[in-house]
């Protein structure tokens, strides 16, 4: 086959160090946008990015030439820069080490989009932990307890 074609999605999930709810609004709604140009700069489409107070969810489409990890660090290191830049009171911001990387079905799309888009509301409900630990129970994957959340 001459041409090489993909279409994978991810739903990316990872936290702020330590889960600190330092990212006010006002922060998610100008952090979201300049998500959005980074992962277009490494040739995936960001579909949805929101998020709460100390973690964020993005699906976007994988690009054909990287791989999931490439993505989550040339998107955690400038992000993490621009966020100390423009908002000096996060001077010792920092993401996480880790990530969670989920596949989603091309019909699954609009479900993942509103769920994103319902975060504020279910953490009304759900912690950051709670939630987390119910994606590695659906998508079956082990893990230990004392390395998921640094």
């Amino acid at each position: 086959m001459p041409q090489s074609l993909s279409k994978l999605l991810v739903h990316l999930v990872f936290s702020t160090k330590d889960r600190i709810p330092c990212l006010s609004s006002d922060t998610r709604n100008e952090l979201y946008p300049y998500l959005a140009t980074v992962f277009s700069n490494l040739n995936c489409h960001a579909l949805r990015i929101g998020g709460v107070e100390d973690h964020v969810h993005a699906l976007f489409l994988l690009g054909k030439t990287t791989s999931v990890s490439e993505v989550v660090e040339k998107i955690k290191v400038p992000t993490s820069k621009w966020l100390k830049v423009h908002y000096p009171q996060l001077g010792v911001f920092h993401w996480q080490n880790g990530y969670g990387a989920f596949s989603v079905g091309q019909t699954e799309t609009e479900k993942v989009i509103a769920y994103i888009d319902g975060q504020s509301e279910h953490h009304r409900q759900v912690t950051f932990q709670e939630e987390y630990r119910n994606f590695l129970a659906k998508y079956q994957l082990e893990y230990d307890e004392r390395y998921v959340w640094d």
